[in-house]
């Protein structure tokens, strides 16, 4: 049975998960003021996971233009200042600055065909971290 969208907290959809191509990637901000959460969602097969966008090395955010999270062939995250490359299943980098340091994740749930931030995932720590 379909889920309507009236149905969900709208404060924490990310997008369809149609949205996302099967090895697709897109960013996103939610909350707002001055500190909101800055993440990214990846596709890995049949599942989503999320990050906060900001590189462990320099704390900056990982994409220099939007939605710009994977390597060209979308088998990593690429940090495009320092070219750090990190696993999509689990967020360690495993070549550039930060080698051996992690991304941090964002709980993410799926209801029907849209990607969430769970409904027990703290938004002001996350965002606090981005």
């Amino acid at each position: 049975m379909p889920v309507a969208a009236a149905e969900l907290d709208l404060e924490r959809v990310i997008c369809r998960l149609a949205d996302l191509e099967e090895h697709g990637c897109r960013g996103f901000t939610l909350g707002g003021g001055d500190w909101p959460l800055r993440g990214f969602v990846v596709r890995c097969g049949s599942e989503v996971r999320g990050y906060v966008n900001r590189c462990p090395h320099a704390g900056h955010p990982l994409d220099l233009r939007p939605h710009r999270f994977l390597t060209p062939d979308r088998a990593m995250i690429l940090c495009s200042s320092h070219g750090a490359l990190f696993e999509k299943d689990a967020g360690r980098c495993l070549a550039g600055p930060c080698a051996g340091e992690r991304l941090r994740p964002i709980p993410l749930q799926l209801i029907g065909d849209f990607v969430l931030i769970a409904a027990d995932a703290d938004l002001a720590a996350l965002a606090a971290d981005g």
